[in-house]
């Protein structure tokens, strides 16, 4: 139910700058609306129209989501009507108990903006609950000498609803002798007093059944009621009498709880009630020793009696009859003395700690005995119980001192349990025994001790800086200072100005750490030594060693040592034989990984392939070899991406590429790199561009050489007969790259007609003559290989001559003079130069089949079909491929067509680059 409309009070807003504000910063400013309803209301009840109050439409409440939040459900919001309903039971008397008003505050809470709002429901007052008495029923004893006015407090009833709906009145059953007054205590709770009114006799009457009834002024009222039953007793005008006024008994001392000291009797000359008697001690709160039966009178032991402590009780008794008159007696109990207290020790001085380095015959304490009985009872005999090294001296009568009897170690008995048992000469003798606890203080006398020997500690590489690696624990058995040990390194393997750089101990945890990050590849392990000093005075230390381990991981590449680029990004290509068989190897990938283990376990893997099909790679070696014979329709130029990677976890890479070349000869592989089967890319183009810029710079060179030995020998002195002819080319050697020196001799006869059939001069040279060699420049030197004196050559013969079919030149050419001279046309002579050059080179490259048919070192293919084998001296003989003893020949079995046996890497090329030479 609500009073009228909602009581609001909203926050005024003044036109000033700090409210403003105080408006943008606070999303929820608080308004109070306030509902007053009656307890008791059913669920689901409305209290108010809470959207409405709050100046909310009906089409606001989807989107503000008004509702209600509280710690205990009591209300809630409808969502359609904004309607504030009743959720739960509403008892005022359980919420708020006795409270004059009892108010339920709840937040109510929108969205859209975000806003709070109080809400006060103050619940009312019903009278649902009736006045309640704590016994239905009383029983009074009143005598029928009690007086008129006389007042006797009632039981009150107790109403858990507040005002007006509270307890408010008593009433009583009418009646002669009794009257009601309502009483008010300070807390404002009503209780009822009944008066006695006339004189009661109880010969008239007995008893008195009344009503008290209990009201509130509720709507309607309620009420309860109680019944008083007055029971009118009869006047006692005899007190009880004792058969004694003084009761005197003796007990020993030593009795056991529960032995009856003596039994008392009174007696009483009224009748009924008035002459039952009841016994009982007058100070009952101070007696502890004794128990009073109140029928019978009898007096039983409670506890044992101490004649030391009390000699004598007397006790007084009362006798009290059915109508409340008394009579009183003394009872007296001697206690007799017994031998039962045992000696006690009792310390008068004991110190705190004895130091462990005390010297046997150091005083620890002094102690006395007490005995409580005379006589001998009183003489008390000491002796120390147990092995510890302290012995008792006897001071004076009682008076005993206690002293070291031995050497104290506090590592091994911090403290000494010491039980001195004191034992009296009675009959029968007692003792007891007294325990005091000695503690040893502690002296520096050991050193710190580590757990462990030595230390192995596992550090992985490339830990993070200031991690920790290791802990070292020492332990020292002293206390306090001498026992607290603090660590630090002394000594290391490591360069002294650089250890704080690699690792520090924490002084106080023994934690070692990393200060900077290991690397596996530069540090592998170093060892430490490590001291434990306690805080002792002198301080002891001990020392340990620690080796820490840099484990290795997986941070290190393979790195590929070949193929690889050169300084100006050029990249080196290999030549493969044309008729290379299955299984040739061709080339090999070699790499390195600075890492160790399985981290540098490497393994080979092919990316990417011109023709996956004709290459394979070894797993572990690196090494390419054919998968099978080049085709006809196979690509001159191969490249290969092969992958390294190791064994690591995760794996690390690198990659290689292989630019693969099936040729015969340098003259062979300038045509194929101008047709590349591959897609065009920069990079290739580039490369391209190099290789036939390197090629054409070697054929000008070639040809420079060549020339300058041309008219050289134009210029020569006019003899008729030449020693030796000779051409050579050299390429200079680069070890570095993989290119090799190749050297091309022509041997001449000196006189008489030349013959070119076989792969030797028709005529010996002479033991002195000179075998001539060109160096990279051009020029020519004499080596002799058997004297060490050198010998003019003769000079050339100018009479041995070619026929006509016997002259080089151009397929189907017959150039020169038919008396078969020297061909003096210089085209012809450049001619036949580059014929010998070009296949030399063929046969330098390794190719075992040196022309297109048998005989015809493939002369006739390039040069003519009339320019055979019989028209020049088989130079194969004197072609020398530098690290090899071999020289090639013209056998049968060398022209089979097979490739030859090794030097997969023997014909490397760069391209790319510029090369002087």
């Amino acid at each position: 139910m609500r009073e009228g409309a909602a009581e609001r009070r909203r926050v005024q807003r003044q036109p000033m700058l700090l409210p403003f504000l105080l408006s943008l910063f606070c999303p929820a400013l608080s308004e109070q609306i306030r509902y007053k309803i009656p307890e008791e209301m059913p669920t689901g009840s409305v209290v108010g129209n809470l959207a409405k109050d709050l100046g909310f439409s009906v089409q606001e409440l989807p989107t503000r989501k008004l509702r209600i939040s509280s710690e205990k459900p009591y209300f809630s919001v409808s969502a359609t009507s904004g309607e504030l309903l009743v959720s739960s039971r509403l008892d005022r008397e359980q919420i708020c108990g006795k409270k004059p008003v009892c108010i339920l505050e709840v937040e109510a809470v929108a969205e859209s903006p975000l806003n709070f709002y109080h809400v006060n429901v103050e619940l009312e007052d019903i009278n649902d609950h009736m006045p309640k008495f704590t016994h239905t029923s009383f029983e009074l004893q009143i005598s029928e000498s009690t007086k008129p006015g006389t007042r006797f407090i009632l039981g009150s009833a107790h109403d858990a609803d507040i005002g007006t709906n509270s307890l408010q009145n008593y009433q009583l059953s009418p009646n002669d002798h009794f009257s009601l007054v309502n009483k008010e205590k300070s807390d404002g709770s009503k209780y009822p007093e009944m008066v006695l009114e006339t004189p009661l006799d109880r010969e008239r009457q007995k008893s008195y059944h009344l009503t008290l009834t209990a009201l509130d002024f509720g709507h309607p009222p309620l009420n309860s009621t109680a019944q008083i039953q007055v029971l009118v007793t009869d006047a006692n005008d005899n007190p009880p009498v004792f058969s004694q006024d003084i009761y005197r008994v003796s007990l020993p001392e030593n009795v056991h709880p529960g032995t009856t000291v003596l039994r008392v009797a009174a007696t009483d000359q009224d009748e009924g009630v008035n002459s039952e008697i009841t016994f009982s001690f007058s100070e009952a709160g101070q007696i502890t020793q004794f128990n009073l039966d109140s029928n019978t009178g009898e007096i039983t032991t409670l506890d044992t009696l101490d004649f030391e402590e009390v000699k004598e009780y007397s006790l007084v008794l009362e006798a009290r009859d059915g109508g409340g008159m008394i009579a009183q007696c003394t009872v007296e109990i001697e206690v007799l003395d017994e031998n039962d207290h045992v000696p006690e020790v009792l310390f008068q001085s004991l110190p705190d700690l004895i130091m462990e380095d005390a010297e046997p015959g150091t005083h620890v304490a002094l102690f006395k005995t007490r005995d409580k009985d005379s006589g001998r009872n009183g003489e008390v005999i000491c002796k120390l119980e147990g092995g510890a090294p302290f012995k008792i001296l006897t001071s004076s009568r009682n008076t005993y001192k206690l002293v070291t009897d031995g050497v104290l170690d506090r590592e091994q008995n911090p403290e000494y349990n010491i039980t001195i048992r004191a034992t009296d000469k009675g009959d029968p003798p007692l003792s007891s025994s007294s325990s005091v606890i000695l503690r040893i203080g502690d002296v520096n006398d050991n050193a710190p001790v580590f757990t462990k020997v030595s230390y192995v500690v596992q550090v992985s590489e490339n830990n993070p800086p200031g991690a920790s690696i290791a802990q070292v624990s020492a332990s020292d058995p002293d206390l306090g200072p001498n026992g607290h040990v603090s660590y630090s390194i002394i000594a290391s393997d490591l360069e002294p100005t650089s250890l704080w750089s690699y690792v520090t101990v924490n002084a106080q945890s023994g934690v070692v750490f990393a200060q900077r990050a290991f690397d596996h590849e530069q540090l592998r392990s170093f060892q430490l030594t490590l001291q434990a000093r306690d805080q002792g005075s002198p301080a002891l230390s001990a020392n340990v060693s620690m080796r820490v381990l840099v484990g290795d991981r997986n941070d290190n590449a393979p790195r590929v040592l070949y193929p690889t680029l050169e300084l100006d990004g050029s990249a080196l290509f290999d030549t493969v034989p044309r008729a290379a068989e299955p299984g040739y190897l061709v080339t090999k990938v070699v790499a390195v990984d600075a890492d160790s283990g399985h981290n540098a376990w490497l393994s080979y893997h092919v990316l990417q392939a011109s023709d996956p099909g004709l290459f394979s790679l070894g797993l572990r070696t690196g090494e390419v070899r054919t998968a099978r014979a080049l085709g006809d329709r196979d690509a001159a130029r191969q490249r290969l991406l092969v992958a390294v990677r190791d064994g690591g976890q995760p794996p690390l890479s690198a990659t290689a590429t292989l630019h693969l070349i099936f040729a015969d000869s340098l003259q062979e592989i300038l045509p194929d790199l101008s047709d590349d089967p591959l897609p065009p890319d920069p990079q290739a183009q580039l490369q391209f561009y190099l290789v036939v810029a390197l090629a054409l710079i070697s054929v000008l060179f070639l040809l420079a050489v060549i020339l300058a030995i041309a008219l050289r020998l134009r210029h020569s002195s006019s003899s008729k007969a030449w020693g030796c002819f000779q051409s050579e080319v050299v390429v200079p050697p680069n070890y570095s790259d993989g290119t090799l020196s190749y050297s091309y001799n022509l041997c001449a006869p000196p006189t008489g007609k030349a013959e070119f059939n076989s792969l030797t001069c028709n005529d010996q040279l002479n033991s002195g003559q000179d075998i001539l060699f060109g160096d990279s420049a051009g020029a020519l030197f004499p080596l002799n290989s058997s004297e060490s004196t050198s010998h003019q050559q003769a000079p050339p013969n100018t009479d041995w001559r070619f026929s006509q079919a016997q002259r080089p030149g151009t397929s189907g050419s017959q150039n020169g003079d038919e008396t078969g001279t020297w061909p003096n046309n210089q085209f012809d002579t450049e001619m036949l130069q580059a014929m010998i050059l070009a296949s030399a080179s063929e046969a330098a490259d390794g190719s075992s089949t040196l022309g297109g048919g048998a005989g015809t070192m493939g002369l006739s293919a390039r040069y003519g079909p009339q320019f055979t084998l019989q028209h020049v001296p088989d130079y194969r003989q004197n072609v020398y491929i530098p690290g090899s003893n071999a020289t090639l020949s013209n056998g049968a079995g060398k022209r089979d067509g097979k490739a030859p046996a090794g030097g997969g890497n023997g014909n490397k090329k760069k391209s790319g680059k510029k090369e002087k030479k």
